[in-house]
């Protein structure tokens, strides 16, 4: 790229930046929550790893109609109304912490004792953590899929979801991944305070598995018994182009903050007018969740909600922090146990690049790259991700072996 063109792109990431300033503040001025929900639109970049410079496919039928549309999908696909026994757990801020469980179908009384009438050993318990801008409901094909046969744990991150806001942004800190690594810990003690354990973490959830390693190795080597890393990052999250020109994203990168304090600063503002012009999400939203042009639009609509649901402020807060994630240190703690390293080769939020590092530093785990699949993979491959689970819980002694189990088909590149 020639110093022109980066000059040239860093120009125009600079006049992004400035009309979303001006569009802002000149909404919160004269009270025009549409014109905010112009610079909003932004934010469903934002929220699937990019900011600026990307061709929104427009729908070609009125706004009315494209309402209706949403409405209908949204009735179509009930993803997400899985709910679990619920609970609380207190994070070390104070912060509360939503969680779910879902038990096991019961169990023969003798067997549920134990020879002799004895206790019988607490079963595994398998526990989901999801990424940025989702809720725990963003794995909803493999709760299902799991349901009856497993113990499963599924919780919503700080911010997130049916969790509280953070307590250390409210007092103006930064959130960190290690503070997230800390909540699952919490969360662990509060739903799962004994028995082996299974983690499976999707993006920011597997950098917080990572960092719940980093802080409690004692908890890994004396509980967990397998892992599963889906479409996650160790680190290097600073060199993602999000499938951007170089020179433009380097830019970007360098004024983001500002445009991201900006709308957060102005969030109730920029909410209202999020949701009015909440058609603009659709493209966005579906290039960078999904590798396929042909998922289930009901799916794709359900991603949408997921992302949609998070407030621009959270967005704004949670965002530096990937920049600064480097956890690859903490990897070979789990060299000792089966693990799943899993992405899809369109993933352009968390490359399927960073999962081969993390194959690298884990020489005996499983490597699975899919071809097409996006970010999103449990959702848009939910069978194949399913598939290689079920393997995974089947090696730890979590659930019987499968001997019918081949729903990963002959799609996916297996390593290792």
């Amino acid at each position: 790229m020639s110093e022109s063109s980066t000059e040239g792109a860093a120009g125009v990431a600079q006049k992004v930046t400035e009309a979303v300033t001006d569009a802002v503040s000149g909404a919160a001025a004269s009270g025009n929550w549409r014109r905010a929900g112009l610079a909003g639109a932004a934010i469903g970049v934002v929220a699937a790893g990019a900011a600026a410079g990307v061709a929104v496919e427009r729908l070609t039928v009125g706004r009315g109609m494209r309402k209706k549309a949403r409405l209908a999908l949204d009735a179509a696909g009930p993803y997400g109304a899985l709910r679990g026994t619920p609970g609380t757990a207190l994070a070390d801020d104070g912060t509360e912490i939503y969680y779910e469980t879902d038990d096991p179908e019961p169990d023969v009384p003798a067997r549920r004792r134990g020879l002799f009438g004895r206790r019988a050993p607490a079963p595994v318990t398998v526990v989901f953590s999801h990424g940025y801008c989702l809720n725990q409901d963003s794995w909803h094909f493999q709760r299902a899929a799991l349901r009856g046969v497993v113990r499963t744990v599924h919780w919503d991150q700080r911010s997130h979801g049916r969790s509280a806001r953070g307590m250390a942004q409210a007092d103006g800190e930064q959130v960190t991944i290690d503070q997230l690594g800390r909540d699952l810990r919490a969360v662990i003690d509060a739903a799962a305070p004994e028995g082996p354990l299974v983690l499976v973490g999707h993006s920011m959830g597997g950098m917080t598995v990572m960092a719940l390693a980093d802080q409690f190795p004692e908890l890994i080597r004396e509980r967990v018994v397998g892992v599963a890393f889906v479409g996650t990052s160790s680190g290097h999250m600073g060199e993602v182009n999000f499938g951007l020109p170089v020179a433009g994203m380097n830019a970007i990168r360098r004024i983001l903050p500002r445009v991201l304090r900006t709308l957060g600063s102005q969030a109730e503002l920029v909410e209202r007018g999020r949701r009015a012009t909440a058609d603009l999400f659709t493209g966005i939203v579906k290039r960078y969740s999904f590798g396929s042009g042909d998922v289930d639009p009901a799916v794709a609509r359900f991603a949408e909600r997921l992302i949609e649901g998070t407030p621009i402020d959270v967005v704004a807060e949670f965002y530096p922090l990937f920049q600064e994630h480097d956890k690859a240190a903490a990897l070979p703690i789990f060299a000792e146990v089966p693990v799943l390293v899993l992405a899809g080769t369109k993933d352009l939020v968390t490359p399927s690049s960073h999962s081969e590092a993390i194959a690298e530093l884990l020489p005996d785990a499983e490597l699975v790259i899919v071809p097409g699949a996006g970010h999103l993979v449990m959702l848009e491959l939910p069978e194949l991700v399913n598939g290689h689970l079920a393997e995974l819980l089947a090696r730890v002694g979590a659930v019987p072996p499968a001997a019918n189990v081949d729903s990963h088909g002959s799609t996916a590149q297996r390593g290792r």
